[in-house]
């Protein structure tokens, strides 16, 4: 179970560091945009370029963030609760975040299947948008299975 956990948490920082160096490519290109805008030569397609990057930082920062527990954890009333009960309320949260990003990933494969078929591009760089879906879609099964490795930790007495 070990292997799988930390293979988990491997796919977990690979994302993050594709997330890192997209948001490092939209501050060079929002910088490099602003200063060539000053010298009346802007980049063509910017826009377009921080959106789709935009969305895989989000989507890629996503695990990591859900694995180290960086995100907001409101647990003032739980922390007040017997252990057993914290350790169900935990499970059952944990069930409904897989629930949610599994239905999530399924619909952006659906939404990129029909941007695929259709042949919807960008308008100015005219890049394919559901490249971006996939994406996105990947990281929210592997929010899946970070969820699904948290109820793991559970049951083994590791979640802290």
């Amino acid at each position: 179970m070990e292997g799988i956990l930390n293979t988990v948490r491997q796919v977990s920082r690979l994302l993050n560091i594709i997330a890192g160096a997209s948001i490092t490519f939209i501050m060079l290109l929002t910088v490099s945009d602003v200063i060539l805008r000053l010298f009346r030569r802007p980049i063509v397609g910017t826009y377009e370029l921080v959106a789709f990057t935009g969305a895989l930082v989000i989507g890629f920062a996503l695990p990591l963030t859900s694995w180290m527990r960086g995100h907001i954890f409101v647990d003032f009333v739980i922390l007040k609760l017997p252990g057993k009960l914290q350790a169900a309320f935990h499970i059952a949260t944990r069930c409904a975040g897989i629930l949610l990003f599994y239905l999530v990933a399924k619909n952006l494969i659906n939404v990129g299947m029909d941007l695929q078929k259709s042949g919807e591009v960008s308008p100015t760089l005219h890049l394919p948008f559901y490249y971006v879906a996939f994406a996105v879609a990947i990281s929210c099964f592997v929010q899946c299975l970070v969820l699904l490795c948290d109820i793991v930790k559970i049951f083994g007495g590791k979640y802290e």
